[in-house]
């Protein structure tokens, strides 16, 4: 790809040239990172070159490496055993799928512990695999490039508890700023004296150093780490929230609050079997909790945000181009999606400027959205003809995609439902539609509407579709084919498009020229 072609705006209009066939991105096609935590060892397999890539592989093992290290200095033994049968596993992995050389990090427990390096060596003479023991710095600044993976252009402070400390980072204009460490990892917090009084006075001395430090912070503050995931599932559960993503989900000052009173009076085990902890990560949650609370309070952010992108993706995102760093990851995710799976890759962009003049007077952000939907139209296909709609809604909602707040996942899955089906069930998703205001669901409607017609009149991507005006004031649509589509507009297509209409409030005129 030459720079003319990647700068030039009028054939792929707002969204650029795809990326993920440039060598650039293909060579990030299969990427195995592996990261030895305090608490858990993890092997993840990026897959895809899109930016926002699946996980083709993830496994986690709990080894607790971390575990008495404030009272001994040296990792813990059985965790320390468990690790390296977890990485002797993982680079056989690795080796069996063909996989380029892993990229292994080791954080607070290793670069603390006095026989941490001992363990490194033992680790590569046993399974060949080098690990890299990064500084707290440096394991702030790749836990804040993973949240850039997932939410370009964000902005505020990263917070990344591991088992053994706890990092800081500023981000802005894309770029990692301040940052810092801490020793306030709930392994470590398990030892201070004076019981749950004398711990909380310790995070309290330290958070209000990290704020002399890191200075104000009141944009949003992007929680990284299990122990930050398993508080939101709590809060989720105490919510009755219906979806249960744990990327973007959304708290504020006062559910930091509720969920801590929430969590001190219920029954652990009760409270980790309806939230979906695990017992060693429950057994962590109110320490960490207590963090989250002095947190919030001193550095008063205006929202809180959970990431499930941290130090892993953070490495995939060293690893990228910066031209496809720029890029939006949803839609460079989406492209990738129909170029796998549509019957017709290509015809998302024909789509896309066929049903644009119904949404001329769009936000930018609303426009992203419904590039979105037009590339994901066609990739449930092959589901079965009775579920098509639920399956994109589960897709939309459900899926690996970056950038996208809950919200925008409903109404991306409720205008692929109406791709589908004319009428949305109000039973399995009804509790799901709530996330979305009145005026929302009627524009994800129409844009399912919109679709579901313009699928009828389905012509080679080069091929001239026709166009559709809309005239809100008069209430007016306006459809002329050329034509070589006048044939493909039938029964059913006439159908479909009196329906958009109804959902529009609006009349409709058809200009059909008659073949020359």
């Amino acid at each position: 790809m030459n720079l003319q072609e990647e700068s030039a705006p009028s054939e792929w209009g707002l969204f650029r040239r795809p990326l993920f066939d440039d060598p650039s991105a293909r060579a990030l096609s299969r990427v195995g990172v592996v990261d030895v935590g305090s608490n858990s060892v993890r092997l993840v397999v990026f897959d895809g070159a899109a930016r926002s890539p699946a996980y083709f592989y993830n496994e986690k093992i709990m080894c607790a490496l971390g575990r008495g290290l404030a009272e001994t200095g040296r990792l813990n033994p059985e965790g320390r055993t468990r690790a390296l049968a977890a990485l002797t596993r993982f680079q056989l992995l690795a080796r069996s799928i063909d996989l380029p050389p892993l990229t292994a990090v080791a954080t607070a427990a290793v670069r603390d512990a006095e026989d941490g390096r001992e363990f490194c060596e033992e680790v590569l003479a046993a399974t060949g695999l080098k690990i890299w023991v990064i500084d707290g710095e440096e394991e702030a600044r790749l836990s804040a490039q993973g949240v850039l993976l997932g939410w370009p252009g964000a902005y505020g402070l990263i917070c990344d508890m591991g088992g053994a400390s706890m990092e800081l980072a500023e981000i802005s204009g894309d770029r990692v700023g301040r940052r810092m460490t801490s020793p306030l990892g709930p392994l470590k917090l398990q030892h201070i004296g004076g019981g749950r009084r004398g711990r909380k006075a310790y995070i309290k001395q330290v958070v209000e150093e990290m704020r002399e430090r890191m200075g104000k912070q009141r944009d949003r503050l992007f929680l990284v780490g299990g122990s930050w995931r398993a508080i939101a599932r709590i809060d989720m559960a105490r919510r009755g929230y219906p979806m249960t993503v744990l990327h973007e989900y959304r708290m504020s000052a006062a559910a930091v609050r509720e969920t801590l009173a929430y969590i001190e009076k219920s029954d652990p085990d009760e409270l980790r079997g309806r939230a979906g902890v695990s017992g060693a990560r429950m057994a962590l949650v109110p320490i960490a909790m207590d963090v989250l609370y002095r947190l919030v309070r001193t550095f008063k952010p205006h929202d809180i945000a959970v990431s499930s992108y941290g130090i892993r993706e953070g490495l995939l995102y060293e690893q990228m181009p910066q031209r496809l760093r720029d890029r939006d990851p949803l839609i460079e995710s989406c492209w990738f999606a129909e170029a796998k799976d549509a019957r017709m890759p290509g015809f998302g962009k024909v789509l896309f400027n066929f049903i644009m003049p119904l949404f001329k007077s769009a936000r930018k952000s609303r426009v992203r959205l419904i590039k979105a939907a037009c590339l994901l139209h066609d990739v449930s296909w092959r589901a079965h003809p009775d579920y098509r709609a639920e399956v994109c809604f589960d897709y939309a909602t459900r899926a690996n995609l970056g950038g996208l707040k809950h919200s925008e996942r409903v109404f991306l899955g409720l205008a692929l439902q109406h791709r589908y089906r004319n009428k949305r069930p109000a039973d399995r998703f009804g509790k799901f539609y709530d996330l979305l205001d009145e005026k929302s669901q009627k524009e994800a409607e129409v844009l399912g509407k919109a679709m579901r017609f313009g699928a009828m009149l389905w012509m080679q991507p080069t091929a001239p579709m026709g166009q559709i005006r809309w005239y809100p004031k008069k209430r007016a649509i306006a459809l002329t084919l050329p034509p070589e589509a006048r044939p493909l507009f039938g029964e059913v297509a006439e159908a479909r498009l009196m329906s958009l209409a109804q959902s529009l409030g609006a009349t409709v005129s058809v200009r059909l020229p008659d073949p020359k």
